[in-house]
């Protein structure tokens, strides 16, 4: 390692985990494409990472040869955490590295390259933390400020051979009176990343009361969690009324136990952690209302064979889906009001001019929601060209976070998995979400006679908010008319 850190500071340059996803602030290592030794040139993928939102590969910023991986596989890490050395070829050094004083430790800044990755390589500055100014000592403005710096220092100027201990011994007490106000100056702010900060905050934990674990004093996830463990159990139990020694023992319970042998735990982590955090802000921020409707859509089933059957949509997917994104967006021009979202910072009801149809994918890593950017402008055979798309490439887990963004309406399709129905949840910053249940033969009375029909119920949750009773009802009256009566799709639009 000591070969490693000499070589840095010459022609080993190191690779940080970028933002590769507008703000996240963590990744994990997939799997990497190289080892120690191999040659890689500049925009060559080393690894396969997975954010928050989505499977992304990395492209190295620069040529030369793998020295080291900092980072084994399956290990999250922090934006800005070295993953990767590379010795850059020919072996010179960036001009930054050579420079003496503190920009001998910043990161060489590469120059006129543009990023290839969201968010990276637009941070000109450095991860590493340097000391804040109100830890900073300023320098002594005469020989007066010199003397008190020195004896705040234990270290006199008065004193300039080594005497035996008992000499000075009666001085301490009188610096020690300004050693408290300067130590009452000190509290500068704890040293925590911003999830940690915001983990303290919804535990209701004081970073500056939390002994920090990690490097140079950065306070960790386990810091704040084993700070707010102690004080969160004493809450169950009332200050006021003061309890027997035997009180406690009563109160607290018995520590979960756990079959090892008969149990697995998995860690929660990348897309399903970010897709249960989503959940939990929508469903206890947005009021959800769900409306249902069951609906004949037999003329629907028998349009989706007929289109199967088309030259125009040869090597195209066509299914009971397609039709009803199409139903979705004519209801959307008919119902406008009901594509929006709401702007919380400035109390508005924002109308959006334009539809990013989301499609509920699931996926081995979770549930993703890629959408269809101005899915409105698309014909039905570019609509079912998007959707295939869409579909295939979540499925392979290829899914940009770009693709996730931007979002307005959303459709699931629970029908797959022969659900009737559902009940389900916004995808934030969206006003409405559509649940699709399984197309089944039911007994249904049509043209005055019982028949067997294909039938199905549609699910619509809205932000009540944004979406009143009158809106929500009449949006899905409509998509309900033209799976019943497909022929609407011309005569409305």
């Amino acid at each position: 390692m000591t070969t490693m850190t000499e070589a840095s500071v010459g022609s080993v340059r190191e690779f940080k985990m970028p933002d590769v996803g507008e703000g996240l602030t963590e990744a994990e290592i997939l799997k990497w494409y190289v080892q120690a030794g191999d040659t890689v040139t500049d925009g060559q993928v080393v690894c396969e990472v997975e954010t928050a939102k989505a499977a992304v590969e990395l492209p190295i910023p620069f040529d030369g040869v793998v020295r080291a991986l900092h980072v084994p596989e399956g290990t999250t890490v922090d934006v800005g955490t070295v993953i990767i050395a590379v010795e850059v070829a020919g072996g010179a050094a960036p001009a930054a590295d050579t420079a003496s004083g503190p920009a001998a430790d910043e990161e060489p800044k590469p120059e006129g390259r543009q990023p290839v990755l969201v968010g990276y390589g637009v941070a000109a500055s450095s991860t590493k933390r340097r000391p804040r100014k109100g830890a900073e000592v300023p320098a002594p403005a005469s020989p007066a400020a010199q003397a008190i710096q020195g004896e705040l220092n234990g270290h006199a100027p008065a004193a300039p051979a080594p005497a035996p201990a008992p000499a000075p011994a009666p001085e301490p007490p009188a610096p020690a009176a300004p050693a408290a106000p300067a130590a009452a100056q000190a509290p500068a702010r704890p040293l925590a990343k911003p999830p940690v900060r915001k983990l303290a905050k919804d535990l209701g934990v004081d970073l500056t009361t939390v002994v920090p674990s990690g490097p140079d004093g950065i306070v960790t996830r386990e810091d704040v969690h084993a700070a707010a463990a102690p004080a969160q159990a004493p809450a169950q139990v009332p200050a006021a009324v003061p309890a027997p020694a035997a009180a406690p023992a009563a109160v607290s319970s018995p520590a979960p136990s756990y079959d090892g042998a008969r149990e697995t735990r998995i860690p929660v982590k990348g897309v399903r952690k970010a897709t249960a955090a989503a959940m939990v802000g929508s469903a206890f921020t947005a009021p959800h209302v769900t409306e249902f409707v069951t609906v004949d859509v037999t003329r629907t089933m028998r349009l989706v064979e007929e289109l199967k059957q088309d030259k125009d949509f040869a090597g195209l997917r066509v299914n009971p889906l397609l039709i009803i994104a199409k139903a979705l967006l004519v209801a959307i021009r008919r119902n406008p009001d009901i594509n929006a979202s709401w702007d919380e910072a400035n109390q508005e009801i924002v109308l959006k001019h334009y539809v990013n149809l989301g499609i509920a994918a699931a996926t081995p890593r979770g549930l993703l929601v890629p959408n269809i950017k101005d899915a409105h402008t698309q014909a039905l055979p570019q609509l079912s060209a998007s959707l295939g798309e869409l579909v295939t490439t979540a499925r392979e887990g290829k899914t940009s976070p770009a693709a996730m963004q931007g979002g307005t309406i959303t459709i699931t399709n629970v029908g797959v998995f022969g659900i009737d129905t559902g009940t389900p949840i916004l995808n934030p910053g969206e006003s409405a979400i559509l649940a699709i249940g399984a197309i089944k033969l039911q007994p249904w009375v049509h043209k005055g006679k019982v028949k067997p029909r294909q039938v199905t119920t549609l699910a619509l949750s809205f932000d009540h908010r944004l979406v009143d009773g009158e809106l929500g009802s009449k949006f899905l009256a409509d998509v309900a008319a033209i799976l019943e009566q497909p022929k609407r799709l011309m005569t409305w639009t």
